[in-house]
């Protein structure tokens, strides 16, 4: 048995079923050591009824800092849910130290029509941190970042991919920023991206507000994946209790997951036209400069169009969707880092990358 795979804890999660509805989180006024459920307006709809985020607050005894958990951003990528729900069934808030907060459907308009826009067709990640005059979508989004998510002192905002591709399970963080290069790897997952917070997502407005965060791509949309969903819930326990807020049952880290992929950067290999689509590299898969990725076949089966690996790289997602237009995403194309750029992460995040055990030595605490 490892540090997290003590036996379930009855916590009296499930026997909270009073749902109590509020304009704003407000954790201080919630009672310690019990868990709240509230849902969160953000919005109104066309006949003035409240669209409203669903919200598991879970405050300790002891008092510490906020971790929040956001799934569904895209409301057709709902891996993260269930996340949330067990790692809500297995905290011991008597040892909890500070408060998780969990926005279960961060857009519930897209969840319930199984879209991952909004009602206007806004990409709420794309238009972070909105605003509060607006169209509905920037409004929401404004509201979403007020009310809840800048109450967080730590942000795991949970994704999957797109619909019509499959992707690794991997994180993008900014790995120059020493909690954010730990978060990502103590969440062990297949690759870790370098990627800054540079755009107008939910991960960057943390970002500029100081707060670490990091984004956690978990597999495939559209379904529940029983393997990536127990290993983020992992991988969320072992940041938690890095940062102090749960404790281990060992002052171990290791674990027999293997050392992520670091990659520099990461693009979009692109169709060059249109027609139907098969992708070569499985996911997770490394290969060279010059290995065929992708062959595209005309309506009668001709082949029409190769495509060759630009560099050295592994494939963090892929298309699975066959039909391509000239301009469609084919091949979601990592960038190794090389041993000096991987000892530079080492020195940033206390990380090593020795062996085939994961390892961050003990008391290294962000």
């Amino acid at each position: 048995m490892n540090e997290f795979s003590e036996p379930p804890v009855t916590n009296g999660y499930e026997n909270v079923k009073h749902v109590k509805r509020v304009d704003n989180l407000e954790i201080e006024s919630l009672p310690s050591g019990e868990f709240s459920r509230l849902f969160i307006e953000i919005v109104e709809n066309g006949i003035g009824r409240p669209i409203q985020v669903p919200v598991v607050v879970a405050r300790g005894k002891k008092d510490g800092p906020i971790m929040g958990v956001t799934a569904a951003l895209h409301g057709n990528e709902l891996n993260g849910i269930p996340v949330i729900h067990k790692l809500l069934q297995r905290l011991n808030l008597k040892t909890l130290r500070g408060s998780i907060v969990c926005a279960i459907g961060a857009n519930m308009p897209g969840l319930l029509t199984e879209r991952r826009e909004f009602t206007d067709g806004q990409d709420l990640n794309h238009i972070m941190p909105g605003k509060p005059n607006g169209k509905i979508s920037q409004v929401y989004a404004y509201n979403l970042v007020d009310r809840i998510t800048q109450h967080f002192d730590y942000l795991i905002d949970l994704h999957t991919a797109s619909e019509g591709r499959v992707n690794s399970l991997y994180v993008r963080a900014d790995l120059k920023q020493e909690t954010t290069a730990q978060m990502a790897y103590l969440l062990r997952p297949q690759i870790i991206v370098h990627n800054p917070p540079s755009d107008y997502t939910l991960r960057g407005t943390a970002a500029e507000a100081g707060k670490p965060a990091i984004t956690v791509e978990i597999c495939d949309p559209q379904k529940f994946q029983r393997d990536p969903i127990a290993r983020t819930v992992k991988g969320i326990r072992r940041i938690l209790n890095h940062i102090d807020m749960v404790p281990s049952k060992s002052a171990s880290q290791s674990s027999a997951t293997k050392p992520p992929i670091l990659c520099r950067k990461s693009y979009w290999v692109l169709a060059e036209r249109g027609g139907m689509m098969r992708c070569v590299p499985k996911i997770a898969e490394r290969f060279k400069k010059g290995d065929l990725i992708a062959t595209q076949v005309s309506i009668f089966g001709d082949t029409i169009k190769e495509y060759f690996a630009p560099e050295d790289g592994i494939a963090i997602g892929h298309c699975v969707n066959p039909i391509g237009q000239t301009g469609a995403r084919i091949l979601h194309l990592g960038v190794p880092m090389d041993e000096r750029e991987r000892a530079k992460f080492e020195k940033i995040s206390g990380c090593s990358l020795d062996g085939t055990l994961c390892e961050l030595p003990t008391g290294k605490k962000s």
